[in-house]
This record gives structure tokens, C-alpha cells and sequence, in this order.
């Protein structure tokens, strides 16, 4: 059964959500498909500019749509409201046309008009690179799961994913294949430290460029975009699976290396500081198992453990299969630090002391161990499942859920947890968080339905595969090492 509280009668109480339409909701128990749901409990987020608190009224959670492994699909439009416009109306806040009913006659009816908000709004005015990558990736999954290619082939999603593109593949001053970005660009989007070339978004990029050039309709106008995309796919997936893995055999490799080399053959190509090889890594480092770095610029590695960034690794197919594997043995070996009461952190560990003042200018929402800095985000469970069913490897994800099942209910789904253990809610979370149900739903209906997470899977392209083996035969490092 799955509960949910209702905030709108100001008293705990557990409730069988209702049937919609004709679309059921079963929580815990096994299912053959997600079913759409349509929570009716309050959400703890501003809508319009008004909270739950402020009268808004019941706001519906329509958590599954995002994946569209729900019955009913609806195509993934990047403004879409046409559900939410379809509930206020049913409650008598909008007219048929999508007006606003207002309280005053006097004052003249006014029309809702949908303004794109590029980051001009945003708390800090970060822009949000990852939402076009996720866009892209969405509607491919949307195209699988439907069967309804037609959406893809019209002219304003082609153009739309063509603009994306050449936007992301555009000329620049950077030297590497990777996409520049400022802080607070993705999942995390406050300043924490990961401009530059950050993995989660390297993973989105990587994504996003197999499923365009699946999508992309085969034009005249389309040739130099798709040969720039499959130039920039061979680069990308060198340039994060060299020298952005990290293991054991490897940081040894970095603690012995030399500096100042002036040389195309050179191996610290990034001129790396043994000294930047931090003491928690040393020790946290397993024998087996290893991760992709969070960033990678001139003299700097982040050594930081992101989980997006490294499970949409394993799911793209960015990281190789040994590599794949070696993530999920990592996060098995270290289950204590990065899942422990509740799946899963952001990122690990957590910046504390001087190093979070400098960073992230002693942000009072990104304490040590909360929200992004190393804080716990059930949402997260989604990504871990499907990396697990991709390897086959679906029992870490199991064993996640049922820590998730312990409490996410009772703590009435928050949207994340504090704490080096994640034992406490956050001290900012909101309450019935539409990612964190979805998290769990679309794990718990994953692990029932392993097929249905083909949609979202792009296994290693044999092209990029051939590519790749050249390039790293023709690499002068490699050379050098079996000369010596």
C-alpha cells in the first residue's frame, strides 16, 4: 500500500490513494507496468508564486511522466502545463481557454502566458545546461516506449533538437571535448565547486549526442551536424574514459607522477599535483572498484564521488563494461558511506571547513552533509536501478529500495536527508517531494519490469567502440609504457 498525509487537514493520518481515471497506483506491491499517478496530497512547493500554505489549493503529482513508462504517454514538451491548466479548471480557477478566473469581476479577465525562464529567475542566475540534454533524452525514451515516432519527425522538435545541438557542439576557446560550464549548471545548482567540466554533465552530453543522432531525420541539411556529433561522440568518450577514471592502480599512478612535462607524448598531460591527492581518498579507495572523477581542468582534479554523473555513465554507456562494473562495485563497497540510512548521496564526501567557506561561500543551505554537499536524495534511486538492471547486476538496486522502505514513508517522502548517515530529514526538505516519489515508483516498477528500462539504456556503439581502441593504440602513453 502506499501512503500518503494530507496537509490540507492539518493532521497525520495514512490514506489509500484513490484510483484516477482508470489508472491504479500500487505502491509496494508487484505491478506489470508503471501506472500513472496522480497523488492527491499537498506539495510543499510554490505554485504560480503561492505555496500550499498560501490557499493555493491541492496540487496534483503527476511523478511518473517524466520516464513515460506510464499507461497513458504523453509527449515530453518542454513547456508543458496542459495537465496542470486541465486540474485548476476542474477546480474552477480557469476558464476553458485557459484564463484566469479572477476574484474581483471589476478587474478584466487576463490571459496565462508561458515565459520560458532561461536562468534569468533563478536564485543566482544559474543556467540550467542540463535541461536541454535531459529533454533530448526524454524524448527518445518517450519514442520507445510509445512506439510513436511521429512526434519525433516534426519540424519543430527536429529544429529544437538541432538548435540544442549546435549550441552544446559550437567553437570555442576550450582545448577538450568536454562541455564548459559554469557552477550550478545541473542537479546541483548552487556554487559547489564544479564549473569546469563537470561529470554529470559530460554523462548528459555523451547521452544526449546518441540519442539525437538517433532521432536527427536524415536530410541534406542534416550531414555536418551528425558527422560534428560523431566526431565529438569518439573524442568524448576518450577523453572521460582515460583520464577521468580513478581506481587504485591509477591514483598510485598519479601519486608518482612527474610535473612541468613539456611534450606531446607527456603522461601527466593535465599537469596534476601529486599533493592534490586528497588523504580521505587514500584511505577511502577499495581494492576492487573505482569511479569517474567529478571535474577535470589544468592542474585540478575534483576527486569527489557524484552518483549521477557516474550511474548516467554506466547507462549511457560513457563508461566501459569493466568500468561499469567497477562504479557498482565501488558503491557495494562503500554502501555504509554512500547509501547508509537512505539512498543515495549526491556526491561524497562532503566539503567542510575552510574548503566550504572558499567553495561555496559558507552557504547555509550546503552545510557539511546537506541538500548538495553530500547530502542524501531518494530521487537518485531511479538512476541506481537502472545502471543495476543494465548490468545485470539488479540487487544493489533492491537492496536500495528496501532501505528507502524503511522510512520514506513515514518521514512522508522528503526531498532529501541530512547528515553523515542520513539519519535526519533535511532541514530545509520539502515534504511529499514529486522526485523523490517518483524515485521510488519508478525504481520499485523497474525492478518488477526489468524490459521496461531499455528505453532509457544505449549500449557501447561498435563504431565508438573501434574508435576508441584506435585511439588508445595511438596513444603516446600507452606507447611509452611498453617501451619501458
Amino acid at each position: 500500500m502506499f501512503n500518503c498525509s494530507s496537509f490540507l487537514q492539518n493532521r497525520i493520518g495514512i490514506h489509500r490513494l484513490k484510483r484516477t481515471r482508470d489508472y491504479g497506483l500500487f505502491g509496494n506491491s508487484t505491478v506489470d507496468r508503471l501506472q500513472l499517478l496522480t497523488c492527491k496530497c499537498q506539495q510543499a512547493e510554490s505554485v504560480g508564486g503561492l505555496t500550499a500554505d498560501d490557499g493555493n489549493g491541492t496540487w496534483f503529482v503527476d511523478s511518473s511522466r517524466a520516464l513515460h513508462l506510464n499507461g497513458v504517454i504523453n509527449p515530453p514538451n518542454v513547456l508543458e502545463f496542459e495537465d496542470v491548466q486541465q486540474l485548476k479548471q476542474e477546480n474552477g480557477d480557469l476558464t476553458s481557454n485557459g484564463a484566469v478566473k479572477q476574484e474581483n469581476e471589476s478587474f478584466p479577465t487576463t490571459e496565462e502566458v508561458l515565459d520560458p525562464d532561461f536562468g534569468e529567475a533563478a536564485i543566482g542566475r544559474v543556467a540550467p545546461v542540463d535541461s536541454g540534454l535531459w529533454w533530448i533524452i526524454l524524448l527518445r525514451a518517450y519514442g520507445k516506449c510509445s512506439g510513436d515516432l511521429s512526434i519525433l519527425e516534426r519540424i519543430d522538435v527536429q529544429t529544437g533538437i538541432k538548435m540544442i545541438l549546435r549550441l552544446c557542439l559550437a567553437d570555442g576557446f576550450d582545448m577538450f571535448p568536454t562541455l564548459l560550464v559554469t557552477d550550478g549548471s545541473c542537479m546541483i545548482d548552487r556554487r559547489m565547486g564544479i564549473h569546469g567540466h563537470p561529470l554529470e554533465i559530460q554523462a548528459l552530453f555523451y547521452s544526449a549526442l546518441l540519442c539525437a543522432r538517433e532521432m536527427l531525420a536524415p536530410e541534406d541539411g542534416s550531414a555536418d551536424l551528425i558527422r560534428a556529433l560523431n566526431n565529438r561522440l569518439v573524442a568524448l568518450s576518450f577523453h572521460i574514459r582515460e583520464y577521468y577514471w580513478i581506481d587504485l592502480r591509477k591514483l598510485n599512478e598519479i601519486y608518482r607522477y612527474k610535473t612541468e612535462e613539456y611534450s606531446y607524448d607527456a603522461v601527466n598531460k593535465f599537469n596534476i599535483y601529486p599533493d592534490q591527492i586528497s588523504p580521505w581518498l587514500v584511505e577511502w579507495m577499495p581494492n576492487q572498484g573505482g569511479y569517474l572523477i567529478g571535474n577535470l581542468q589544468p592542474a585540478h582534479m575534483d576527486f569527489r564521488f557524484f552518483s549521477l554523473g557516474n550511474l548516467w555513465s554506466v547507462v549511457s554507456g560513457l563508461a566501459t563494461i569493466d568500468q561499469s562494473h567497477a562504479i557498482l562495485d565501488l558503491i557495494e563497497a562503500k554502501w555504509t558511506d554512500l547509501v547508509a540510512g537512505m539512498p543515495l548521496k549526491i556526491c561524497y564526501p562532503a566539503l567542510e571547513g575552510q574548503e566550504w567557506q572558499i567553495i561555496t561561500g559558507s552557504d547555509p543551505k550546503n552545510t557539511p552533509w546537506s541538500y548538495h554537499n553530500a547530502g542524501s536524495w531518494p530521487t537518485l534511486l531511479w538512476q541506481l536501478t537502472v545502471a543495476g538492471i543494465k548490468m545485470n547486476r539488479p540487487e544493489i538496486a533492491a537492496r536500495a529500495v528496501e532501505v528507502a522502505e524503511r522510512c520514506i514513508s513515514r518521514d512522508k517522502w522528503p526531498e532529501y536527508y541530512d547528515t553523515k548517515r542520513a539519519r535526519f530529514i533535511g532541514k530545509q526538505a520539502r515534504l511529499f517531494q514529486t522526485w523523490s516519489i517518483a524515485g521510488y515508483l519508478v525504481a520499485k516498477l523497474l525492478l518488477a519490469d526489468p524490459s521496461a528500462a531499455k528505453m532509457l539504456i544505449t549500449e557501447e556503439d561498435p563504431e565508438l567502440v573501434n574508435a576508441f581502441s584506435c585511439m588508445i593504440s595511438a596513444n603516446p602513453r600507452r606507447k611509452r609504457g611498453r617501451k619501458n
